[in-house]
């Protein structure tokens, strides 16, 4: 799925961290999809050199995978292989989010971890030599006793590839969703053959590929240019948020209880060797749920009723036999219904109260209601509804069906409904476009007071000192309205 506005971020942000020729070249990716890098050097038009460099500097910042593609020769010619290379949106957008991540590290983990992830970070991937010669760069401290310790997930590497289609395989190298480890060659590019930093694929066109030819090659362990790197799992920081919107939504919307009794499930569903699944945790017995909220604050005075009260709050059937009572909450609803409060509330804050009466209702319901009824139920004037609702139908909020009844005295009907598939699309695009907005702001701002910003603090009095405090002022409070956005683009998007 191609975002206009989400495409025109990921540009913007690769613009300001890498420059203006990787942004052309990631530009060129997140718009016509996968190419080869002949066809990258033909729609940039930039030379073939600064391609493969700024595909280097994308690769190494986890913002482009490459994978080898084997195409089978013509009659009597040998398989040829074609290097292509693929955008990974998703990975260029969670820059946005690394305070976030940091903040996670840092209260889950400590200081020390948080300067090791910082690291991952800014480089991307890094060797652990590397990580180490940074970490005593930045503190004096003796490593040695922290080797292997507190690594956990902070950084990332993986086994396997799990067998998928060609995209999905590549993506995966990039982003595997489980795995602790992986191995990546740290190629360097020749005149005679194109590499990357990565672990490429061989793929026939057209035939199912195997697996073994995605495990890691012990042979390749031998070689110079084989080298373990380590770079941020960003999944994990991506289902830790998750959660804690679920939490946070349950609440809100039910109950204290039950967010700590959801907050304990899914702590659970996180240690537990069954594969997460995203609609769902994993299922947990009743004793295992009541071990785990007696830990928490405000979950030792719960007793095994009031527990499976809660639960029942959250959506869980009640289990058929009591001999395996087990519980698993369904995480989809919860998303779907804090989804649908925050367009409730943009509905109310751009067309009003009344706007926001019929959209509720309509949200409500699954199937077509005519203006009429949406009228008489919200008490809003048949003229004024109807004015609204084809207000919200333009801007792409409702959809619309004009039925007319046969017979001799032909009356139309006007049917409203939500498509909210459709409409999710729609407002997170234009939540990409008021990130972009807030970024050129924040950048705007910086652009302004550039001189107030290289002078010694010392020199920040009288009017500089205003207008020092001033931009201060004004760039918290963008910053903080840009990571208030990101909450609800991850739970469009990522959630």
């Amino acid at each position: 799925m191609v975002w206009p506005h989400g495409i025109k971020l990921a540009v913007y942000l690769i613009n300001s961290y890498f420059g203006d020729l990787n942004a052309k070249v990631c530009d060129c990716l997140l718009r016509r999809g996968t190419q080869p890098l002949a066809q990258v050097v033909r729609f940039t038009e930039l030379s073939r050199e600064n391609v493969r460099n700024c595909l280097l500097v994308l690769i190494h910042h986890n913002c482009v995978q490459a994978f080898a593609v084997q195409q089978e020769g013509a009659f009597g010619e040998a398989p040829k292989v074609f290097t292509q290379y693929m955008a990974l949106f998703d990975n260029i957008i969670h820059k946005l989010r690394f305070p976030k991540f940091i903040e996670i590290v840092s209260e889950e983990l400590g200081k020390e971890c948080e300067e090791i992830f910082e690291g991952l970070l800014q480089h991307g991937r890094l060797s652990l030599s590397q990580i180490i010669d940074r970490y005593k760069q930045t503190s004096n401290q003796d490593w040695n006793h922290r080797n292997d310790s507190k690594q956990n997930k902070i950084g990332d590497r993986t086994d396997n590839i799990p067998a998928q289609t060609l995209e999905q395989r590549a993506l995966a190298a990039a982003a595997p969703m489980e795995s602790l480890r992986f191995l990546v060659e740290t190629d360097t590019w020749n005149n005679s053959e194109e590499k990357t930093d990565i672990k490429t694929m061989d793929v026939k066109c057209g035939t199912k590929r195997k697996q073994d030819n995605l495990e890691s090659n012990t042979e390749l362990l031998d070689t110079d240019e084989k080298k373990v790197l380590w770079r941020a799992n960003f999944e994990e920081f991506i289902r830790r948020l998750r959660h804690k919107a679920c939490v946070a939504n349950v609440k809100v919307n039910v109950h204290n209880d039950a967010a700590i009794i959801l907050a304990a499930t899914l702590e659970l569903s996180r240690h537990s060797e069954t594969k997460l699944r995203i609609d769902n945790s994993v299922p947990q017995s009743i004793n295992a749920i009541y071990d785990e909220v007696i830990k928490r604050e405000g979950g030792l005075g719960m007793d095994l009723e009031r527990i499976r009260a809660s639960l029942g709050e959250l959506g869980c059937k009640a289990p058929l036999m009591e001999i395996d009572e087990t519980y698993s909450v369904d995480l989809k609803n919860i998303i779907e219904q804090a989804r649908i409060e925050e367009v409730e509330s943009i509905v109310l804050k751009r067309y009003g109260r009344e706007a926001y009466r019929m959209f509720r209702l309509l949200s409500k319901n699954d199937h077509l209601l005519e203006t009429d009824k949406i009228s008489d139920t919200t008490f809003v004037e048949k003229k004024d509804a109807l004015k609204i609702l084809f207000k919200l139908w333009k801007d792409d909020y409702l959809d619309m069906k004009k039925v007319i009844t046969p017979g001799a005295r032909q009356s139309e009907f006007v049917l409203w409904k939500i498509n909210k598939q459709s409409l999710w699309l729609h407002v997170l695009d234009e939540m990409y476009h008021a990130a972009l907005n807030l970024r050129l702001r924040i950048t705007h701002e910086q652009e302004q007071e550039k001189e107030i910003l290289q002078m010694p603090r010392e020199r920040l009095v009288g009017e500089l000192g205003d207008r020092y405090r001033r931009l201060r002022k004004v760039r918290i409070t963008l910053e903080s309205s840009l990571m208030n956005l990101d909450d609800s683009l991850m739970l469009f998007h990522d959630f």
